[in-house]
């Protein structure tokens, strides 16, 4: 349970500003006791640094030039195809642009732009399967943005098309769009319908007037139960929906009565994602005041408050560091048999060892590493339209990287890690993670690991300190200038 959960009845029926939610949290922080005996906000000043959200071991500020589109090319003729494929496809255009936003995307108005991009991601589908070994088998498709119901009906039907044609598709395969209910016109249903979508993800990020205009984005309550219906009605039986904290102007009331209003909409996932303002990397959040932001112990208020709504009020299991699922859900059931993942697209039920990633900016993650398209929409272009791949950066993994990216991951999902085995098993000796012991039993001293001889495990209070017990094990971490590309870590 969520360790500010028994303050609930004292603050959650009041209303605050800015200012005085702030305060709260001091309140609610500063008087929480715990196995480390440290106060919690001692503890949040301690970690709240800026970490990778490790989607991905080595991250992405970590890619090099080396791989290119020659190396990405003999790394598909080499992939081995006894085990399914999943697919990335990325859509870098919105209607609107919302101010928190940190996707590759922009407003783009001309629906030829948005053709002649969907052609584009037919013709990089089609250059993939010729250079396979043999006819892949799909297990997963995840359409991403930006938002990929811009594309017109006709272009989201055809791209799929393309994908059965060349690919043999699992029969249970998923495929999941993400979608901005304000924007959905009447002829995307019956298209996602025809396209087989079994799973789509809305944003929501907060139901409250000024939140909204804060960062941009107007959507009512209303309009996002209109476009759930109207999945439902056309058969997707699985929707999730995505929360935020850390907006300009929320409180921790504030944010308590969005995920009472989500409750209404009973989806069968949440995922729950801490703002990161890097204005320096997204020109358009310098409209953000970051004197409306809530500091570190009201981000963490705000969290505890979402989580206690969605698991005491509205039954959902609580899933690694962000997500929230219904009992039953293939989440929950995935991550209470152990089989969760985490990838690009955060916390999934998708065990295929290779992800093929399309479109611009979209990384693909093969057994010998990690592959990303150029960021920029005519620079992917002009490759492709060139019969050439796109991909500018990536890392070629080595077996040091890989025993680290399986226990970060574990580490992730909420497994119990056991670092000789795993030591064992990629790098031949069970000493490779000793380095990390003496930090890991740091992290033990505050209540955030317990350990069990070589098995260590995160507890309920190091939940939301995940990353910090994660990092523990990035060999990257410092290096560079990579940090400040990092959002906060509370």
């Amino acid at each position: 349970m969520a360790v500010l959960r028994q303050f609930d009845t004292d603050f959650g029926a009041l209303a605050f500003d800015a200012h005085q939610s702030a305060v709260v949290a001091a309140i609610y922080i500063a008087g929480m006791a715990h196995s480390s005996n440290t106060p919690i906000s001692a503890l949040i000043a301690r970690y709240d640094g800026r970490l990778p959200r490790y989607t991905s071991y080595p991250t992405a500020p970590n890619f090099k030039s080396s791989v290119s589109a020659e190396v990405y090319g003999q790394w598909l003729r080499a992939t081995a195809l006894d085990q399914p494929l999943s697919i990335y496809i990325h859509v870098p255009f919105c209607d609107r642009l919302c101010l928190y936003c940190g996707c590759n995307t922009s407003v783009v108005r001309l629906e030829s732009s948005r053709l002649a991009y969907a052609q584009l991601l037919e013709r990089e589908i089609k250059m993939v399967a010729d250079a396979l070994p043999g006819r892949g088998r799909i297990a997963q498709i995840h359409w991403g943005g930006g938002t990929p119901t811009s594309l017109s009906a006709a272009s989201l039907v055809s791209v799929m098309d393309v994908i059965r044609t060349r690919f043999d598709m699992e029969a249970n395969a998923e495929i999941a769009i993400e979608i901005d209910p304000v924007n959905l016109p009447v002829d995307r249903l019956p298209a996602l319908r025809d396209m087989g979508v079994t799973r789509a993800s809305l944003g929501v990020q907060d139901f409250n007037a000024d939140v909204q205009q804060a960062i941009g984005r107007a959507q009512s309550f209303d309009e996002t139960r209109d476009c759930l219906n109207g999945l439902r009605e056309i058969g997707i039986a699985s929707v999730n929906l995505d929360l935020m904290y850390g907006l300009p102007h929320q409180t921790v009331e504030s944010v308590r009565a969005t995920a009472q209003a989500v409750l209404e909409l009973a989806p069968e996932r949440i995922a729950v994602f801490g703002y990161a303002h890097v204005p320096w990397m997204k020109k358009h959040q310098e409209l953000i005041p970051a004197e409306s932001l809530p500091d570190a112990l009201a981000r963490f208020a705000q969290q505890e408050a979402i989580a206690d709504v969605l698991c005491s009020q509205g039954g959902y299991q609580s899933i690694g560091l962000d997500h929230f699922a219904l009992p039953g859900d293939a989440l929950t059931v995935a991550a209470e048999a152990g089989d969760l993942h985490r990838n690009f697209q955060g916390y999934t039920t998708d065990s295929a060892p290779a992800l093929i990633g399309i479109g611009a900016s979209a990384i693909g993650s093969l057994h010998q590493g990690y592959a990303q398209n150029a960021v920029r929409v005519p620079e992917y272009a002009a490759a492709i339209g060139a019969d050439r791949f796109a991909v500018k950066r990536g890392v070629a993994l080595t077996d040091d990287d890989r025993l680290r990216r399986s226990v970060i991951e574990q580490i992730m999902c909420g497994d119990e890690v056991d670092l000789e085995a795993s030591a064992l098993h990629f790098l031949g000796r069970a000493d490779a993670l000793n380095g990390a012991i003496e930090a890991m039993e740091a992290l033990a001293a505050d209540g955030f690991v317990a350990r069990n001889g070589a098995r260590w495990r995160v507890t309920e209070l190091g939940r939301p300190f995940m990353r910090q017990v994660a990092a523990t094990f990035d060999a990257y971490l410092g290096q560079g200038e990579a940090p400040r590309r990092f959002a906060r870590a509370v």
